[in-house]
């Protein structure tokens, strides 16, 4: 083991910069408390929507579906696999509208 001494002033400057950076570290964290988003993988997509890979991909590649890149894996927010549930029951639910058959 090494031994190194200080000077007492050196060793109180130190102190108290270290306890000026915990108090910016400790308001930085107090004020930016905000609700952290939940991601999911491709795979957990894949089994929520019940969509194959191929259909993921499409949803990627038109726009319909935003998604963040990680080196070669992709994140989707949780809020926008929700949204798309919510619009499948919303297209599910509607009612359908139906032309009467006419004999000609």
């Amino acid at each position: 083991m090494e031994v190194v001494t200080i000077e007492k002033r050196t060793f109180s400057y130190v102190c108290e910069r270290f306890t000026e950076f915990a108090k910016r570290i400790e308001s930085l964290c107090s004020t930016h408390t905000q609700k952290v988003e939940n991601w999911l993988d491709s795979q957990a997509v894949c089994l929520l929507l019940g969509f194959s890979k191929r259909t993921l991909q499409y949803y990627r590649s038109s726009g319909r579906l935003a998604y963040s890149q990680i080196g070669s894996k992709i994140y989707y927010k949780s809020a926008y696999i929700e949204r798309i549930i919510a619009d499948r029951e919303i297209l599910n639910q509607s009612p359908k509208q139906t032309t009467p058959y006419e004999k000609n």
